[in-house]
Protein backbone atom coordinates (compact mmCIF):
# COMPACT_ATOMS: atom_id res chain seq x y z
CA UNK A 1 0.00 0.00 0.00
CA UNK A 2 0.92 3.19 -0.83
CA UNK A 3 1.41 6.37 2.11
CA UNK A 4 -1.28 8.21 1.28
CA UNK A 5 -3.30 4.61 1.70
CA UNK A 6 -1.67 3.53 4.85
CA UNK A 7 -2.36 7.29 6.38
CA UNK A 8 -6.32 6.66 5.06
CA UNK A 9 -7.16 3.54 6.53
CA UNK A 10 -5.44 4.44 9.36
CA UNK A 11 -7.66 7.99 9.78
CA UNK A 12 -10.83 6.00 8.77
CA UNK A 13 -10.82 3.54 11.74
CA UNK A 14 -10.28 6.51 14.67
CA UNK A 15 -12.47 7.85 16.61
CA UNK A 16 -13.14 11.47 16.58
CA UNK A 17 -10.73 12.10 19.60
CA UNK A 18 -8.21 9.54 18.82
CA UNK A 19 -8.82 11.85 14.89
CA UNK A 20 -7.78 15.37 17.17
CA UNK A 21 -5.29 13.53 18.81
CA UNK A 22 -3.63 12.82 15.61
CA UNK A 23 -4.23 15.96 14.02
CA UNK A 24 -2.50 17.60 17.20
CA UNK A 25 0.28 15.35 16.94
CA UNK A 26 0.54 15.94 13.35
CA UNK A 27 0.60 19.76 13.92
CA UNK A 28 3.35 19.62 16.35
CA UNK A 29 5.83 17.68 14.44
CA UNK A 30 5.32 18.67 10.63
CA UNK A 31 6.45 22.69 10.15
CA UNK A 32 4.52 22.56 7.02
CA UNK A 33 1.26 21.86 8.24
CA UNK A 34 -0.61 24.78 9.88
CA UNK A 35 -3.88 25.51 11.31
CA UNK A 36 -6.28 28.48 9.84
CA UNK A 37 -6.92 30.77 12.49
CA UNK A 38 -10.40 32.75 12.62
CA UNK A 39 -8.35 36.05 11.97
CA UNK A 40 -7.06 34.96 8.73
CA UNK A 41 -8.34 37.02 5.63
CA UNK A 42 -10.35 35.33 3.27
CA UNK A 43 -8.28 36.29 0.36
CA UNK A 44 -5.63 33.88 2.29
CA UNK A 45 -8.72 31.18 2.69
CA UNK A 46 -9.57 31.18 -0.69
CA UNK A 47 -5.64 31.40 -1.56
CA UNK A 48 -5.84 27.56 -0.27
CA UNK A 49 -8.86 26.58 -1.26
CA UNK A 50 -7.25 24.12 -3.29
CA UNK A 51 -5.34 21.96 -1.03
CA UNK A 52 -7.66 22.78 1.68
CA UNK A 53 -11.17 20.39 1.42
CA UNK A 54 -14.27 22.15 2.65
CA UNK A 55 -16.22 20.08 5.36
CA UNK A 56 -19.94 19.45 4.01
CA UNK A 57 -21.17 21.17 7.10
CA UNK A 58 -20.34 21.76 10.69
CA UNK A 59 -22.53 21.91 13.53
CA UNK A 60 -21.86 23.49 17.25
CA UNK A 61 -24.41 21.39 19.64
CA UNK A 62 -24.48 20.56 23.22
CA UNK A 63 -25.49 17.27 23.94
CA UNK A 64 -27.07 15.94 27.23
CA UNK A 65 -26.96 11.99 27.34
CA UNK A 66 -29.22 10.78 30.01
CA UNK A 67 -29.49 6.96 31.10
CA UNK A 68 -32.06 5.41 33.74
CA UNK A 69 -31.64 1.89 34.75
CA UNK A 70 -34.45 0.40 36.34
CA UNK A 71 -32.59 -3.25 37.27
CA UNK A 72 -33.04 -5.53 40.28
CA UNK A 73 -30.43 -5.75 42.70
CA UNK A 74 -28.24 -8.72 41.12
CA UNK A 75 -26.73 -10.30 44.53
CA UNK A 76 -24.84 -13.18 42.11
CA UNK A 77 -22.71 -10.29 40.70
CA UNK A 78 -22.77 -8.56 43.88
CA UNK A 79 -21.09 -11.27 45.76
CA UNK A 80 -19.04 -12.85 42.68
CA UNK A 81 -17.03 -9.46 42.04
CA UNK A 82 -16.11 -8.89 45.47
CA UNK A 83 -15.47 -12.35 47.11
CA UNK A 84 -11.78 -12.52 45.59
CA UNK A 85 -8.72 -11.69 47.48
CA UNK A 86 -1.03 13.39 49.47
CA UNK A 87 1.80 15.73 49.57
CA UNK A 88 2.12 18.85 51.57
CA UNK A 89 4.60 21.52 49.98
CA UNK A 90 5.35 24.74 51.92
CA UNK A 91 6.09 28.34 50.05
CA UNK A 92 9.20 29.80 51.02
CA UNK A 93 8.75 33.73 52.73
CA UNK A 94 11.76 34.83 49.89
CA UNK A 95 9.09 33.81 47.21
CA UNK A 96 7.01 36.88 46.17
CA UNK A 97 3.98 34.93 43.95
CA UNK A 98 2.98 31.94 44.12
CA UNK A 99 3.64 29.29 41.79
CA UNK A 100 0.76 28.09 39.44
CA UNK A 101 0.39 24.39 41.12
CA UNK A 102 -0.78 26.43 44.07
CA UNK A 103 -3.94 26.49 42.48
CA UNK A 104 -4.40 23.37 40.99
CA UNK A 105 -6.62 20.98 43.22
CA UNK A 106 -5.72 17.27 43.69
CA UNK A 107 -8.20 14.71 45.25
CA UNK A 108 -6.67 12.93 47.99
CA UNK A 109 -6.38 9.19 46.86
CA UNK A 110 -7.42 6.55 49.11
CA UNK A 111 -3.66 5.36 50.13
CA UNK A 112 -2.70 9.29 51.16
CA UNK A 113 -6.04 8.99 52.99
CA UNK A 114 -4.86 5.44 54.95
CA UNK A 115 -1.29 6.72 55.25
CA UNK A 116 -2.29 10.14 57.04
CA UNK A 117 -4.27 7.75 59.38
CA UNK A 118 -1.56 5.04 60.18
CA UNK A 119 0.75 7.91 61.00
CA UNK A 120 -1.25 9.43 62.64
CA UNK A 121 -1.33 6.26 65.22
CA UNK A 122 2.02 7.02 65.96
CA UNK A 123 3.46 3.78 64.93
CA UNK A 124 6.47 1.88 65.08
CA UNK A 125 8.69 1.71 62.13
CA UNK A 126 8.24 -1.74 61.57
CA UNK A 127 4.51 -1.39 61.93
CA UNK A 128 4.35 1.85 59.26
CA UNK A 129 6.28 -0.29 57.36
CA UNK A 130 3.57 -3.14 57.17
CA UNK A 131 1.14 -0.19 57.18
CA UNK A 132 2.42 0.53 53.67
CA UNK A 133 2.62 -2.34 52.22
CA UNK A 134 -0.77 -2.92 52.80
CA UNK A 135 -2.03 0.02 52.23
CA UNK A 136 -0.15 -0.29 48.95
CA UNK A 137 -1.67 -3.20 47.66
CA UNK A 138 -5.15 -2.09 47.91
CA UNK A 139 -7.22 -2.02 44.42
CA UNK A 140 -9.18 0.59 43.47
CA UNK A 141 -12.05 -0.52 45.47
CA UNK A 142 -9.99 -0.96 48.79
CA UNK A 143 -9.86 -4.41 49.02
CA UNK A 144 -6.14 -6.15 49.97
CA UNK A 145 -5.67 -7.93 46.68
CA UNK A 146 -2.40 -9.41 48.62
CA UNK A 147 -2.36 -12.19 51.08
CA UNK A 148 -0.93 -12.10 54.45
CA UNK A 149 1.58 -14.65 54.22
CA UNK A 150 3.13 -12.89 51.05
CA UNK A 151 3.15 -9.18 53.37
CA UNK A 152 4.82 -11.54 56.25
CA UNK A 153 7.57 -12.95 53.47
CA UNK A 154 8.51 -9.51 52.14
CA UNK A 155 8.45 -7.23 55.02
CA UNK A 156 10.31 -10.04 57.00
CA UNK A 157 7.58 -10.01 60.11
CA UNK A 158 5.71 -12.76 61.32
CA UNK A 159 2.12 -13.34 60.05
CA UNK A 160 0.74 -12.32 63.51
CA UNK A 161 2.10 -8.89 63.03
CA UNK A 162 0.75 -8.22 59.85
CA UNK A 163 -2.19 -9.60 61.23
CA UNK A 164 -2.67 -6.85 63.89
CA UNK A 165 -1.42 -3.92 61.82
CA UNK A 166 -4.13 -4.85 59.00
CA UNK A 167 -7.02 -5.31 62.18
CA UNK A 168 -5.64 -1.65 63.21
CA UNK A 169 -6.10 -0.33 59.47
CA UNK A 170 -9.77 -1.93 58.92
CA UNK A 171 -10.78 0.74 61.74
CA UNK A 172 -9.84 3.35 59.29
CA UNK A 173 -11.85 5.52 57.63
CA UNK A 174 -13.94 4.47 54.73
CA UNK A 175 -15.57 1.87 56.86
CA UNK A 176 -14.81 -2.02 55.16
CA UNK A 177 -10.98 -0.73 53.79
CA UNK A 178 -8.62 -3.42 53.69
CA UNK A 179 -10.80 -6.54 53.62
CA UNK A 180 -9.92 -9.33 51.88
CA UNK A 181 -13.43 -10.30 50.52
CA UNK A 182 -17.16 -9.06 50.14
CA UNK A 183 -18.40 -11.18 53.43
CA UNK A 184 -15.22 -9.04 55.67
CA UNK A 185 -15.72 -6.06 54.30
CA UNK A 186 -19.47 -5.67 55.19
CA UNK A 187 -18.56 -7.26 58.50
CA UNK A 188 -16.70 -4.96 58.93
CA UNK A 189 -19.09 -2.04 58.65
CA UNK A 190 -21.73 -3.91 60.64
CA UNK A 191 -19.43 -4.28 62.98
CA UNK A 192 -18.40 -0.34 63.15
CA UNK A 193 -22.34 0.02 63.36
CA UNK A 194 -22.50 -2.08 66.40
CA UNK A 195 -24.68 -5.17 65.05
CA UNK A 196 -22.34 -7.38 66.21
CA UNK A 197 -24.18 -10.95 67.02
CA UNK A 198 -27.19 -9.95 65.33
CA UNK A 199 -29.30 -11.00 62.61
CA UNK A 200 -27.09 -9.07 60.09
CA UNK A 201 -23.28 -10.05 61.11
CA UNK A 202 -25.18 -14.28 61.02
CA UNK A 203 -26.66 -13.56 57.70
CA UNK A 204 -23.38 -11.81 56.19
CA UNK A 205 -20.88 -14.54 57.89
CA UNK A 206 -23.34 -17.76 56.97
CA UNK A 207 -26.00 -16.72 54.43
CA UNK A 208 -25.19 -15.00 51.46
CA UNK A 209 -25.56 -17.59 49.11
CA UNK A 210 -29.05 -17.39 50.43
CA UNK A 211 -29.19 -13.93 49.98
CA UNK A 212 -27.98 -14.03 46.42
CA UNK A 213 -30.88 -16.36 45.65
CA UNK A 214 -33.39 -13.80 47.46
CA UNK A 215 -33.79 -17.09 49.51
CA UNK A 216 -35.00 -14.90 52.21
CA UNK A 217 -37.45 -18.09 53.66
CA UNK A 218 -34.18 -19.65 53.83
CA UNK A 219 -32.82 -17.49 56.27
CA UNK A 220 -35.77 -17.59 58.22
CA UNK A 221 -35.91 -21.17 58.62
CA UNK A 222 -31.64 -21.45 59.39
CA UNK A 223 -31.56 -18.59 62.03
CA UNK A 224 -35.18 -18.92 63.33
CA UNK A 225 -35.98 -15.61 63.32
CA UNK A 226 -39.20 -13.42 61.82
CA UNK A 227 -39.46 -13.11 58.38
CA UNK A 228 -39.32 -8.80 59.12
CA UNK A 229 -36.53 -9.23 61.25
CA UNK A 230 -34.27 -10.69 58.05
CA UNK A 231 -36.12 -8.05 55.71
CA UNK A 232 -35.22 -5.49 58.12
CA UNK A 233 -31.44 -7.05 58.23
CA UNK A 234 -31.08 -7.22 54.16
CA UNK A 235 -32.40 -3.69 54.28
CA UNK A 236 -29.72 -2.60 56.27
CA UNK A 237 -26.98 -5.02 54.50
CA UNK A 238 -28.18 -3.24 51.50
CA UNK A 239 -26.92 -0.14 52.98
CA UNK A 240 -23.71 -0.99 53.63
CA UNK A 241 -21.10 -0.25 50.91
CA UNK A 242 -19.85 -2.95 48.87
CA UNK A 243 -16.78 -0.58 47.80
CA UNK A 244 -15.36 1.32 50.42
CA UNK A 245 -12.39 2.81 48.14
CA UNK A 246 -15.34 3.54 45.05
CA UNK A 247 -15.21 7.73 46.34
CA UNK A 248 -11.85 8.00 46.26
CA UNK A 249 -11.52 7.42 42.64
CA UNK A 250 -10.55 9.72 40.68
CA UNK A 251 -11.82 8.13 36.93
CA UNK A 252 -13.30 10.71 34.74
CA UNK A 253 -16.80 10.19 33.63
CA UNK A 254 -16.27 9.08 29.94
CA UNK A 255 -19.26 11.29 27.63
CA UNK A 256 -20.04 10.75 23.88
CA UNK A 257 -19.34 13.25 21.49
CA UNK A 258 -21.68 12.24 18.43
CA UNK A 259 -19.74 12.49 14.81
CA UNK A 260 -22.86 13.19 13.18
CA UNK A 261 -26.36 14.05 13.64
CA UNK A 262 -29.24 13.58 12.55
CA UNK A 263 -32.15 15.44 12.43
CA UNK A 264 -35.92 15.07 10.95
CA UNK A 265 -36.79 17.95 8.81
CA UNK A 266 -40.52 18.51 7.71
CA UNK A 267 -40.71 14.51 5.81
CA UNK A 268 -37.20 14.08 5.08
CA UNK A 269 -33.83 13.70 7.43
CA UNK A 270 -31.00 15.68 7.13
CA UNK A 271 -27.40 14.39 7.94
CA UNK A 272 -24.42 16.88 9.34
CA UNK A 273 -21.11 15.97 10.10
CA UNK A 274 -20.06 17.33 13.55
CA UNK A 275 -17.06 19.22 12.76
CA UNK A 276 -16.95 21.10 15.60
CA UNK A 277 -13.13 21.24 17.53
CA UNK A 278 -11.43 20.17 14.39
CA UNK A 279 -9.08 22.36 13.45
CA UNK A 280 -8.93 23.64 9.66
CA UNK A 281 -6.01 22.63 8.09
CA UNK A 282 -3.80 24.04 5.14
CA UNK A 283 -0.14 23.61 3.86
CA UNK A 284 1.87 26.87 5.03
CA UNK A 285 1.88 29.61 2.22
CA UNK A 286 5.66 30.74 3.18
CA UNK A 287 6.86 27.02 2.41
CA UNK A 288 4.96 26.83 -0.98
CA UNK A 289 6.46 30.01 -2.13
CA UNK A 290 10.23 29.66 -1.19
CA UNK A 291 9.92 26.26 -2.42
CA UNK A 292 10.99 27.66 -5.90
CA UNK A 293 14.03 29.68 -5.00
CA UNK A 294 17.38 27.73 -6.31
CA UNK A 295 19.07 28.85 -2.75
CA UNK A 296 17.38 26.42 -0.52
CA UNK A 297 20.11 23.14 0.17
CA UNK A 298 19.13 19.91 -1.49
CA UNK A 299 18.60 17.67 2.36
CA UNK A 300 16.60 20.57 3.33
CA UNK A 301 14.47 20.54 0.03
CA UNK A 302 13.41 16.72 0.26
CA UNK A 303 13.10 17.61 4.19
CA UNK A 304 10.30 20.19 2.80
CA UNK A 305 9.00 18.50 0.25
CA UNK A 306 8.36 15.32 2.19
CA UNK A 307 6.46 17.10 4.85
CA UNK A 308 4.52 19.02 1.85
CA UNK A 309 3.43 15.30 0.85
CA UNK A 310 2.64 14.26 4.36
CA UNK A 311 0.48 17.41 5.45
CA UNK A 312 -1.34 16.70 1.83
CA UNK A 313 -1.66 13.90 2.61
CA UNK A 314 -3.39 14.36 6.05
CA UNK A 315 -5.48 16.48 4.67
CA UNK A 316 -6.88 14.49 1.77
CA UNK A 317 -7.67 11.67 3.95
CA UNK A 318 -9.65 13.58 6.98
CA UNK A 319 -11.72 14.79 3.87
CA UNK A 320 -12.04 11.70 2.33
CA UNK A 321 -12.88 10.39 5.85
CA UNK A 322 -15.85 12.72 6.57
CA UNK A 323 -17.03 11.62 2.88
CA UNK A 324 -17.06 8.32 3.57
CA UNK A 325 -18.77 8.34 7.20
CA UNK A 326 -21.48 10.99 5.18
CA UNK A 327 -22.31 8.14 2.22
CA UNK A 328 -22.11 4.90 5.33
CA UNK A 329 -24.71 7.01 7.04
CA UNK A 330 -26.77 8.60 3.76
CA UNK A 331 -27.11 4.54 3.39
CA UNK A 332 -28.08 3.73 6.88
CA UNK A 333 -30.89 6.02 6.77
CA UNK A 334 -32.24 4.21 3.88
CA UNK A 335 -31.90 0.83 4.86
CA UNK A 336 -33.20 1.25 8.40
CA UNK A 337 -35.59 4.88 7.41
CA UNK A 338 -38.30 3.09 9.85
CA UNK A 339 -36.09 3.01 12.42
CA UNK A 340 -35.55 6.89 12.37
CA UNK A 341 -38.71 7.15 11.74
CA UNK A 342 -40.47 5.14 14.53
CA UNK A 343 -38.32 3.58 17.19
CA UNK A 344 -36.14 0.61 18.47
CA UNK A 345 -38.91 -1.90 17.05
CA UNK A 346 -38.66 -1.25 13.35
CA UNK A 347 -35.26 -1.96 13.43
CA UNK A 348 -34.83 -4.20 10.05
CA UNK A 349 -32.06 -7.13 9.88
CA UNK A 350 -28.73 -5.58 7.75
CA UNK A 351 -24.78 -6.59 7.96
CA UNK A 352 -22.20 -5.41 6.55
CA UNK A 353 -22.34 -6.21 2.62
CA UNK A 354 -25.49 -4.39 2.53
CA UNK A 355 -24.49 -1.08 3.11
CA UNK A 356 -21.32 -2.14 1.13
CA UNK A 357 -22.93 -3.13 -2.04
CA UNK A 358 -24.84 -0.20 -1.83
CA UNK A 359 -22.00 2.37 -1.70
CA UNK A 360 -19.70 0.42 -3.44
CA UNK A 361 -17.54 0.35 -0.97
CA UNK A 362 -15.06 -3.34 0.67
CA UNK A 363 -17.09 -4.43 3.79
CA UNK A 364 -13.74 -3.47 5.73
CA UNK A 365 -14.18 -0.25 5.05
CA UNK A 366 -17.79 -0.34 6.43
CA UNK A 367 -16.34 -1.96 9.40
CA UNK A 368 -13.45 0.89 10.04
CA UNK A 369 -16.19 3.52 9.54
CA UNK A 370 -18.69 2.14 11.90
CA UNK A 371 -16.36 1.56 14.57
CA UNK A 372 -15.99 3.96 17.22
CA UNK A 373 -18.32 6.61 15.53
CA UNK A 374 -21.69 7.34 17.42
CA UNK A 375 -24.44 8.93 15.61
CA UNK A 376 -27.07 11.46 17.59
CA UNK A 377 -30.69 10.65 15.91
CA UNK A 378 -34.32 11.14 16.94
CA UNK A 379 -34.39 8.05 18.63
CA UNK A 380 -31.39 8.84 20.75
CA UNK A 381 -27.35 8.46 20.12
CA UNK A 382 -26.17 4.90 18.55
CA UNK A 383 -23.19 3.47 17.22
CA UNK A 384 -22.89 3.21 13.96
CA UNK A 385 -22.63 -0.65 14.73
CA UNK A 386 -25.75 -0.96 15.87
CA UNK A 387 -27.54 -0.86 13.06
CA UNK A 388 -26.16 -4.18 11.96
CA UNK A 389 -28.43 -6.73 12.99
CA UNK A 390 -28.55 -10.69 12.96
CA UNK A 391 -32.09 -11.25 11.50
CA UNK A 392 -34.91 -13.53 13.46
CA UNK A 393 -37.66 -15.27 11.66
CA UNK A 394 -41.45 -14.74 12.39
CA UNK A 395 -43.52 -17.40 11.49
CA UNK A 396 -45.31 -15.93 8.65
CA UNK A 397 -41.92 -15.76 7.15
CA UNK A 398 -40.56 -12.29 7.87
CA UNK A 399 -37.15 -11.16 9.15
CA UNK A 400 -37.17 -9.03 12.25
CA UNK A 401 -33.80 -7.54 14.02
CA UNK A 402 -32.74 -8.93 16.39
CA UNK A 403 -32.28 -5.61 18.45
CA UNK A 404 -35.85 -5.14 18.13
CA UNK A 405 -36.52 -8.67 19.89
CA UNK A 406 -34.09 -7.69 22.69
CA UNK A 407 -36.14 -4.23 23.18
CA UNK A 408 -39.29 -6.46 23.30
CA UNK A 409 -38.11 -8.69 26.16
CA UNK A 410 -36.90 -5.66 27.91
CA UNK A 411 -40.50 -4.54 27.73
CA UNK A 412 -42.11 -7.33 28.71
CA UNK A 413 -39.66 -7.91 31.49
CA UNK A 414 -40.58 -4.13 32.29
CA UNK A 415 -44.06 -4.22 32.53
CA UNK A 416 -44.07 -7.76 34.43
CA UNK A 417 -45.65 -8.47 37.93
CA UNK A 418 -42.47 -8.31 40.06
CA UNK A 419 -43.93 -10.96 42.38
CA UNK A 420 -44.46 -13.09 39.67
CA UNK A 421 -41.86 -12.39 37.06
CA UNK A 422 -41.88 -13.98 33.39
CA UNK A 423 -39.34 -16.77 33.23
CA UNK A 424 -36.88 -17.59 29.48
CA UNK A 425 -40.23 -19.98 28.68
CA UNK A 426 -43.02 -17.66 29.43
CA UNK A 427 -41.33 -14.68 27.50
CA UNK A 428 -40.54 -17.18 25.15
CA UNK A 429 -44.42 -18.69 24.54
CA UNK A 430 -45.49 -14.76 24.80
CA UNK A 431 -43.07 -13.79 21.61
CA UNK A 432 -44.31 -17.04 19.76
CA UNK A 433 -47.87 -15.44 20.56
CA UNK A 434 -46.34 -12.67 18.26
CA UNK A 435 -45.26 -14.96 15.80
CA UNK A 436 -41.59 -14.25 16.75
CA UNK A 437 -40.03 -17.83 16.62
CA UNK A 438 -37.58 -17.70 19.49
CA UNK A 439 -35.59 -20.32 21.87
CA UNK A 440 -35.44 -20.41 25.45
CA UNK A 441 -32.05 -20.48 25.60
CA UNK A 442 -31.98 -17.16 22.74
CA UNK A 443 -34.11 -15.52 25.67
CA UNK A 444 -31.40 -16.13 27.86
CA UNK A 445 -28.98 -14.97 26.00
CA UNK A 446 -30.41 -11.41 24.73
CA UNK A 447 -31.31 -11.70 28.61
CA UNK A 448 -27.85 -11.69 30.01
CA UNK A 449 -26.45 -9.26 26.93
CA UNK A 450 -29.55 -6.72 28.39
CA UNK A 451 -27.96 -7.07 32.01
CA UNK A 452 -31.66 -8.63 32.84
CA UNK A 453 -31.71 -10.86 35.97
CA UNK A 454 -32.94 -14.32 35.64
CA UNK A 455 -36.61 -14.39 37.11
CA UNK A 456 -35.84 -15.94 40.18
CA UNK A 457 -33.58 -13.03 41.36
CA UNK A 458 -36.06 -10.56 39.69
CA UNK A 459 -38.79 -11.93 42.41
CA UNK A 460 -40.04 -9.31 44.82
CA UNK A 461 -41.25 -11.02 47.86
Amino acid sequence: MTPQLQMAIKLLQLSRLELLDTVRQELDSNPVLEEVQDSVSNELLSEQSETLPQPEESLTKEVKIEEKIHDAFDWNNYIDEYNAPGKISFETEKKETPSYEAFISRTESLNDHLLWQLLMTGPSKEDEEIGSLIIGNLNGDGYLDVSVEDISETSGTSIEKVEKVLSVIQTFDPAGVCARNLSECLLIQANQLGLHGTVVTDIIQNHLNYLENKNFRAIVKALKADMREVEAAVNIILGLEPKPGRKFSDEEPQYITPDIYVYKVENNFVIILNDDGMPKLRVSSYYKKNMGGGKIPNDARDYIQEKMRSATWLIKSIHQRQKTIYKVMESILKFQREFFEKGISFLKPMVLRDIAQDIEMHESTISRVTTNKYALTPQGIFELKYFFNSSINRITGESLASASVQDMIKKLIKNEDPQKPYSDDKIADILLNSNINIARRTVAKYRDVLKILSSNKRKQH
